[in-house]
């Protein structure tokens, strides 16, 4: 078979504050940015790889959940356990300086770590947590 990841879907609870966080600070393309029924959609990927995508979504929207269940993942994106990501650069020391420089919710400096890489971790505006390893 011949499958490549083309979207990833993260969940956000405040469409502006994801669009900057997605464009301004890590530099992603917005490649749609889709309304409907008072709710966005925003699609967002990095520079260069038109063919890897995250789609920004509201869980509320979600066909199926129940109330108790939009609760639950409300309390787990506010701690930051419900949505992660892991990205990657060739200078994670260079991504880390930029992500400071433009406040963002640093969660742990580079650090190497025990199972053999190097990486950081910062959380979007919604709490996900965003992990970027060193290329090797």
């Amino acid at each position: 078979m011949d499958i490549t990841i083309h979207s990833s879907f993260l969940a956000q609870n405040d469409p502006d504050a994801a669009l900057a966080f997605y464009r301004d600070t890590l530099g992603f393309e917005v490649r749609n940015d889709v309304g409907y029924g008072g709710k966005r959609w925003i699609t967002v990927g990095p520079a260069g790889q038109p063919g890897i995508s995250i789609v920004l979504y509201p869980p509320d929207a979600s066909p199926g959940i129940t109330g108790d269940e939009q609760r639950t993942i409300a309390e787990m994106m506010a701690k930051g356990t419900f949505g992660i990501i892991l990205l990657a650069t060739k200078d994670l020391a260079g991504a880390f300086e930029q992500l400071q420089a433009r406040d963002a919710d640093i969660v742990q400096e580079p650090t190497d770590q025990p199972y053999g890489v190097r990486d950081c971790a910062v959380r979007d505006p919604a709490g996900n947590m965003i992990r970027i390893q060193q290329l090797r």
